[in-house]
């Protein structure tokens, strides 16, 4: 006896939900990033959709060293790093409320968000 599959029932996005936005946010200062998250997690909530998130993911380090010197201190050396800091929101059963409050918020300077639907 051959096993039918079963298909699942073609229903609209996210089994009967609305429609899901993911934003990600980066940022050079976590104080910066984390107060955006939290206007955007703020206008969701009063929109009526459910949030999921802030997610932190992980910090992107890079770092350089620079001669001080070239002439004199030739092995003292100066170091720099700089720090990518990034969060992940997921809204899930997104209105059209949500979707219009979240295009008229203004993030702060340094912030960069992209938005996937």
């Amino acid at each position: 006896m051959a096993d039918a599959k079963k298909t699942p029932e073609k229903t609209e996005n996210n089994n009967g939900q609305g429609p899901r936005i993911r934003i990600r946010l980066k940022a050079y200062d976590h104080k910066v990033i984390d107060s955006a998250a939290k206007t955007i997690v703020d206008t969701a909530l009063r929109s009526g959709s459910e949030v999921i998130g802030p997610v932190p993911l992980p910090v992107k380090r890079s770092t350089w060293t620079v001669v001080k010197s070239p002439h004199v201190y030739k092995k003292g050396g100066e170091a720099f790093e700089m720090r990518v800091h990034k969060r992940l929101i997921d809204i899930v059963n997104a209105r059209p409320k949500t979707i219009d409050m979240l295009q008229n918020l203004s993030l702060p300077a340094g912030v960069d968000a992209e938005i996937r639907m």
